[in-house]
Order: C-alpha cells, then structure tokens, then sequence
C-alpha cells in the first residue's frame, strides 16, 4: 500500500486509507547516536509532560522552521527545559490514519480528523506524517527524525515514554476495513465472540488478543524493538486493563496443554497474573524502562490500585484526579482522601507492597477539560465536534467559579487563576509521579471541549503567542513549583511519609479536622534539603487564620500564597520586591499566625531567627 505524504490529504483517488504498512529500512540508513545512552531517572524523580507532536508546534505562532513535526518538537524542547520537564509522554506516534473520521464538520467548518492517533495501523512504523521530509525518502526521515528528538531530549537530561495502543487497531469491527492483522489470522488477533462478532472492550470495535501466545510476542517483540532501535525510555499503555483479559477458550491452553489460569476461561476474563505482563515485566530489557498503564478500559474493567505489577508497573491514578477536583473546588466529605492523595496514595498502592512512584498524579490529560477550562465551565461545551453534545464526559467535577465561560467578571477570573495556581501545587508537593498535560502551564482553554479527538486546528494547537502573555504570571508560577519540587528531598519520597517525618494540623497545631465538613488541609514536612516545609490548602470559601507550629529559635517565612497575583504567588529569592512582601506578614510571622484567603494555599519555609 501507498501512504499518503501529507498530514491531512486525500490520496490521488480521494481515498482516506491508503497506508504504507510497513518499511525495512536499507543497508546506509545508520544513524549517529553520537553515544547516546538511557537518562534511567528514578520514577520517583520525574515529571512528567503529555504532549501531541503535532499540535505542539502546528500554530502559526511557534515559529518553527517545521511546524506539526518531529523537528519542530526538537526546536521547542528548551521550553521544556525551562519549565522544569524531565520526561516527555508522547501521545500515539505508531502510524496512524489521521483521515479515519474524515467528514464535513459544518460547525466549524473544516473537516474531522482522528487527531489523537489512538487508531494505531503499523506498530513498528513512526507516523510518516510526522516527519517533515513526508515521503521524500519512503520513511526513513521519520524514522530518523524520530531518533534525533529522542536524542536532543536526552541531551537535554528529558526522557521520551511513548503511549502505545495495544488494545485495539485501525481495523474495526467485523465489518472494517482489512489493514494488516484481519488480512492474517481474525481469530488469532482479535476476541471474537462464538458467532463471529467483534468484543468491544476498547469502545473502537474491536479487542486486540493480547494473551495469545503469538500476539504477546508480537508486543514484546514490538517494544524492544521502540527500546533498542528507537532509545525510548519507556511506556503509557492506553486501556492497559485489555491487556490483562484472557484470550479465547482455545488459546487459553499454552503449549503444554495446561490452562493459563484456572479450568475454564470465557474470552475477556481478568486474570491475576496475564502472561503478557508477566512477559513485559520479566523481560531483561522491558523491565528496566518506565512501564506505565492507564488501569481501566470500556468494558468496566477498573484496576486503579490493583492492576498486575511485578512491583515495576505505575499506574494513571485516576482517582487522585478525582479526589483533587472534588476537595479543590470545595466539596465536603473529602479532606481525608486529599490528605491520602499528598501521600502518593497509601490507601491504593501500599498494602500491595508497591511506592508512591507506583501512582501517576494528573489533574488533566488530553481527555477531558483543560486545567484553564476545569476552572471555567461546569459543563462540557462539545458542540464543535458536529455531535450535538452527545459525546464526551458529562461528570468532570468541574466548577466555573461562578460564570459559565471564557468570558466573566474581573472577580471570577481571579478565583479562576487562583484555583488554577492551587491545583498545579497540590500536584508539584503530592507525592508520586506528577504529569501535567500541553497547554496547561499558561491556561489553554478548548472553550470547555472535553473531548477535542477530532480537531486538526486551534482547539488542540499549543498557542505560544499566549504563553508568552503568561511569562511572568501563571508559566511563571509553574516553572518555580516545578524547580521547587526538584530541590525538595521530601516531594519525592521513594517510600510513603511517616509520623517521623510528617506531622498533620488543622487551624491550630497538630489538630487536624478530617471530619465530613472540613475543607482544610495542612500538614507539616521535614526536608533534609529546605529543612522544613509547612503546606496547608484552604478549599473553604470562608477566609481562616492558622496558628503556625512553634520552632524555637525559627521563623515561617512565605514562599508560595496562591491568593496572591504574580510576582507575589510565588517569593522566589530572586524577586526584587521579595523582602517587602515578606516583611507585611511579619507582624504575623512573628506570633505564628498566617491569613489565609478562601480557595488559597501556601508554602512556608522554616528559617533561623537569625535570617530574619
């Protein structure tokens, strides 16, 4: 089959599928790592960055030589830098047929596309598309433009995880179209039901058969190969759960003629122990990289806490986002699951012997609202996808702060911008894994678009005119939680805080209040690095006065108060207007009491009098 060269273009007959299905690269092609090697950063230590390799570069206002590419992520990657990433989460770069949905979108105007790319066609190519050479030498250009953004991240100390889609393909249901694996073997790649019929644990119509001993080679194989060809540092499974299902009756007995589990397995059944993770997780190379899994999938399967580890595997710890969202915005009946949260998620990981590093913390993703627009909208607003509203997640736990949209008063936006501050610091000082999503550090809004999979425009485009505007407030903020975070010993914790070193209050010392009305959080922790941190969120609408735990001999001096506008959100040492912020609380300091203002939280540092 022929691909076609041009992101968004017919091919010649004004056929949406024609794909090149798959290339063996010549004897020439070497390419010159110029001695690249693996960062292998602790998972406790990274940061994480969901990023789309098109829409981060597409918009007019990056500037890039090549725009929507591979190289134009390269070009961008000091942004990243500077923002404190160490680790980039690519979102589907396996090629994909872009022109899937391809149809008139008579809202907007233009025309639908499979954007995301979770619709993977050839699991060992890179998407041609991407590259800025398209076909001009049959792929080898995206092969080799895919290494060097591999290798300028690395030099850069940012590793690259891909997001791979192994639950399903581009091929549909029984009635799709034949691509690559329908035209082999139907029922050794796919659950069919007993008349024929496509399982649909994916929601895409079709469910790869992960557990046949073929297929679980094929992703084995499949994933050494990003690995050891390609440098990737590991990677995001989408709907991981799938990969724990059983195959069919029939390839339920290995080659010994034993059961893989049990005597009888239905196709889909969850196993405890699914050969193909425990291939992944004891493989001498697979073992060694990040190993993420996004723990749910469409047929109700939820494994946030429990999914198959073999004590490497972390998880998308979509409960942390709801928890978050729920305490954040003010909900009762939530200041103990928030407190559990900053500790990386105990009451999920610990009892099955796994770490906070075990617990992927996100507030937003791709899927669902931005940060700027989980702030703005109490409902989604998805009438741009041309599907009167009907698709997309109706139960964000949003709230507009008290005016529908983009467009509110002087007073709302503030609320706005501090509840936005408050999220990106309950992620920066939780321990565990943060990921923060495209955008969300200057506050792109999809106009409460919860689900923009279908939009090649500027719903999905990173507006860097507009990160430019937020350069001194809301990126700023940003950048310094994530510096912050990377100087702190104590928010990277390898193993679940103690008594020893944590210590829980309320409005007064040492008497916190987890009952079903408390909003209000504060907890106290002991950093080898910072000496000692007093972090406290106020999720009230009710402005408090805490008392302050008493140090002898020390001082609480403000670093972060996200009830204030930028510089003074955030004190950093180099602000020049840092000691007379500090010195108009020092009437408070000095008795050991702090105002906060409703909907806040801060950051104080334990200082010796002497500094004072």
């Amino acid at each position: 089959m022929i691909s076609r060269g041009e992101y968004g273009i017919l091919g010649p007959d004004g056929d949406c599928w024609p794909q090149m299905a798959c290339r063996v690269p010549s004897h020439g092609d070497e390419f010159d790592w110029e001695g690249d090697l693996p960062l292998k950063y602790h998972p406790k230590d990274l940061i994480i960055y969901e990023m789309h390799v098109r829409g981060f570069t597409r918009h007019d206002s990056s500037m890039t030589d090549f725009p929507g590419t591979y190289r134009g992520v390269v070009e961008k990657l000091d942004h990243l830098k500077e923002l404190g990433v160490n680790c980039i989460e690519l979102m589907p770069c396996h090629e994909f047929n872009e022109l899937e949905y391809f149809s008139y979108n008579s809202v907007l105007g233009d025309y639908k596309m499979n954007f995301w790319g979770y619709s993977t066609i050839n699991y060992f190519s890179p998407m041609v598309r991407y590259s800025s050479a398209g076909l001009s030498s049959c792929g080898q250009d995206a092969i080799n433009e895919f290494k060097t953004l591999i290798k300028e991240a690395h030099k850069r100390g940012i590793e690259v995880l891909m997001d791979v889609v192994f639950n399903h393909t581009a091929e549909g249901n029984e009635n799709g179209p034949v691509l690559s694996f329908r035209g082999i073997d139907n029922s050794m790649y796919y659950m069919l039901a007993p008349k024929g019929e496509f399982y649909n644990y994916s929601g895409c119509g079709n469910t790869l058969n992960c557990n046949h001993p073929a297929v679980r080679q094929f992703i084995v194989d499949c994933l050494r190969y990003w690995v050891t060809e390609m440098h990737v540092d590991g990677f995001r499974f989408d709907l991981a759960s799938i990969l724990t299902r059983s195959s069919s009756l029939w390839d339920a007995v290995n080659v010994f003629g034993k059961p893989i589990e049990g005597d009888l397995l239905t196709t889909g059944t969850p196993l405890t122990s699914p050969p193909l993770i425990d291939m992944i997780s004891n493989d001498p190379i697979l073992r060694g990289v990040k190993l993420i899994a996004e723990a749910w999938d469409t047929g109700g399967l939820y494994q946030v806490g429990t999914f198959p580890h073999w004590g490497i595997w972390s998880e998308w710890n979509g409960k942390y986002r709801d928890v978050v969202r729920q305490f954040i915005k003010g909900t009762d009946g939530f200041s103990g699951a928030f407190a559990e949260s900053l500790c990386g998620s105990p009451n999920l990981y610990q009892e099955g012997g796994r770490r906070p590093w075990n617990s992927v913390n996100f507030v937003c993703a791709h899927d669902g609202f931005t940060l700027a627009d989980l702030v703005s909208y109490n409902d989604k607003h998805n009438l741009a996808n041309g599907e009167d509203n009907n698709d997309g997640e109706s139960h964000n736990n949003s709230w507009n702060c008290g005016q529908e949209g983009e467009f509110a008063g002087i007073s709302v936006k503030r609320l706005r911008k501090r509840q936005m501050r408050n999220f990106f610091v309950c992620l920066m000082v939780s321990q565990g894994i943060p990921m923060t999503y495209m955008g969300d550090e200057y506050g792109h809004t999809k106009g409460g678009n919860n689900n923009s999979y279908c939009h090649d425009n500027y719903i999905n485009y990173f507006r860097w005119d507009k990160k430019e505007e937020s350069s001194l407030d809301f990126y700023r903020f940003c950048s310094l939680m994530t510096k912050f975070r990377h100087e702190c010993e104590s928010l990277g914790l390898s193993d679940f805080p103690t008594a020893e070193r944590l210590q829980w209050h309320g409005h007064l010392p040492g008497q916190p209040d987890w009952s079903e009305t408390s909003r209000f959080v504060a907890y106290t922790m002991v950093d080898s690095v910072k000496g000692e941190l007093y972090i406290a969120f106020n999720a009230s609408h009710l402005p408090v006065t805490v008392a302050l735990p008493e140090r002898p001999g020390y001082r609480w001096e403000p670093l972060v108060d996200t009830s204030k506008p930028a510089p003074f959100d955030f004190l950093s040492s180099d602000l020049p207007e840092r000691e007379v912020a500090v010195k108009q609380y020092a009437q408070f300091l000095d008795s050991n009491w702090y105002p906060m203002l409703s909907y806040s939280s801060i950051i104080l540092l334990l200082s010796p009098e002497t500094n004072a």
